[in-house]
């Protein structure tokens, strides 16, 4: 069997697409069903959980290195952009950004967090989308806070003050409509 070119060794910090960023604390070979499994045991600190991924299955489930410099700074440029909001039912929209945050896509998890930031001077936002929205800027502050070796607050602090800016920015150029 060939190998892939997702090789981690200990202390890498990955991105698993359902969890977010973890780090690889240990290789292991384990006997399961009688079959030896080479696996790579992630710990993820802020959901206090350990988990284990075969070494073959990881780029089959998405598991990859943290992004480039150039993917971070597509994801802080789509923070940058106008917010698209459907006119969806809350429900479909709620299903799409949730498979967007469970991507692991940068870009999609940046057009998450674009589209459901609300500035002070916008109306409040129900209790589900501003679950969403932490969920995707906590997502994408991790990935920051990793590759910039700064901790998640800070991270999410610089992505704060870019969505503020481009809100002022689009928010004033558009005319308020009567829902």
């Amino acid at each position: 069997m060939a190998s892939s070119a997702l090789d981690f060794i200990v202390g890498d910090y990955v991105v698993y697409p359902k969890h977010g960023v973890g780090r690889v604390i240990e290789l292991q070979n384990s006997e399961i069903a009688g079959m030896s499994l080479e696996l790579y045991v992630l710990r993820f600190e802020k959901e206090k959980m350990t988990l284990r991924v075969p070494t073959n299955k990881a780029e089959s489930v998405g598991m990859r290195k943290l992004s480039s410099d150039k993917q971070m700074q597509e994801a802080l440029q789509t923070l940058k952009g106008k917010p698209k909001v459907k006119r969806t039912m809350w429900s479909r929209r709620a299903q799409e950004y949730e498979a967007k945050i469970n991507s692991g896509d940068l870009v999609s998890i940046a057009e998450v967090v674009r589209d459901l930031f609300r500035a002070e001077d916008q109306p409040e936002q129900s209790y589900s989308e501003r679950q969403i929205f932490e969920a995707a800027c906590s997502r994408l502050a991790r990935e920051l806070a990793a590759m910039e070796q700064v901790d998640e607050p800070t991270a999410v602090q610089k992505l704060i003050e870019i969505l503020k800016k481009a809100a002022e920015i689009y928010n004033k150029s558009s005319v308020p409509v009567d829902a």
